[in-house]
């Protein structure tokens, strides 16, 4: 067999290690795009975290709510960009609008329909 040959045993140690090299570099972009925020885009690419969110209406603490709860009183305008909300790992209660996860669900939240 000569050096030029594919089943060299240079070009065959040059390929695992391409192959190597493949999986690693897959495995870099992918924890990348696990932890990257994109604006109105669904969660996190394998996000094995479920939704759970508590809500200040009333000087009253409401949760923990799921997803579809919490969409339920952004579309009964029971809650606004500027209520207080909490979720696990939050240090303080923070305004809709200044966390991400929560301001998504009330921007994708569509309106009540009109009364015709």
């Amino acid at each position: 067999m000569n050096e030029n040959s594919f089943y060299s045993i240079d070009r065959l140690i040059e390929f695992g290690m391409g192959m190597a090299m493949a999986q690693q570099m897959i495995g870099m972009m992918n924890e990348t795009m696990k932890i990257m925020y994109v604006p109105g885009a669904p969660s996190n690419m394998m996000s094995t975290t479920p939704f759970s969110i508590y809500v200040g209406i009333n000087n009253q603490t409401i949760g923990p709510l799921d997803e579809k709860d919490f969409a339920k009183l952004a579309a009964d305008k029971k809650i606004d960009c500027s209520t207080l909300v909490w979720m696990p790992g939050m240090t303080c209660w923070k305004p809709i609008e200044q966390v991400p996860n929560a301001l998504r669900i009330i921007a994708l939240t569509p309106p009540p329909l009109p009364n015709i």
